[in-house]
């Protein structure tokens, strides 16, 4: 595995932006930009909440970071918790993006 830590404290940065790079074009080329904000507002206070816990009992230590706080959580978590779910939401709208008609392929409809 290539060691990346070469960016010191901008390590953690660094990678979450790589892939919120990725996210944005597939939401981008998916045409679901929206869908991926609306979720991404909505799951926020939980991931939050779930974000400050586990890092208030001691179950990441994470040290290349760039040492920037927002309400309580490094700043790359912030972006962590858009990042995620925007990669997920961008490469199922990728995979089975709706058609024209707009129905999804994926979903067999029961009659």
């Amino acid at each position: 595995m290539r060691d990346i830590s070469v960016f010191g404290r901008y390590t953690y940065l660094a990678t979450e932006l790589f892939w919120g790079a990725i996210a944005a074009a597939l939401l981008y080329r998916a045409n679901a930009l929206r869908k991926a904000a609306v979720t991404i507002i909505a799951l926020y206070p939980i991931a939050y909440v779930w974000d400050r816990y586990t890092l208030a009992v001691g179950v990441f230590d994470i040290k290349l970071r760039t040492g920037i706080e927002i309400a309580g959580i490094p700043l790359e978590e912030h972006i962590f918790m858009a990042v995620v779910p925007g990669l997920v939401i961008g490469f199922h709208e990728t995979i089975f993006g709706s058609t024209e008609s707009g129905d999804d392929p994926a979903v067999e409809t029961v009659r």
